[in-house]
């Protein structure tokens, strides 16, 4: 492994125990191999999870810049109302 740098965590002890027993099972060579692949996945996740964010930001800032009138309370419940009674179709 290129530029590893050791270091120590703690964990609690079920944990641990999933992580010794995924190694024991073969499915991990060792602790450190599982802790990689766990944080491998950590940061797909934050990856994923800013993409929505984002995404949902720009959707937001269209919203707000949209310049057709807002829909009142009283339409925006018939159009729900509307689109559950076809999805029950």
């Amino acid at each position: 492994m290129h530029n590893a740098e050791k270091i120590s965590i703690t964990l609690p002890p079920d944990m641990l125990r999933d992580i010794r027993a995924a190694v024991a099972a073969g499915d991990y060579a060792t602790t450190s191999e599982a802790l990689r692949d766990a944080v491998r996945a950590w940061q797909r996740q934050r990856g994923e999870d800013a993409e929505r964010l984002a995404a949902l930001r720009a959707r937001a800032q269209r919203s707000l810049a949209d310049p057709r009138a807002s829909l009142g309370e009283a339409e925006v419940l018939a159009r729900l109302d509307a689109l559950l009674d076809s999805d029950a179709a």
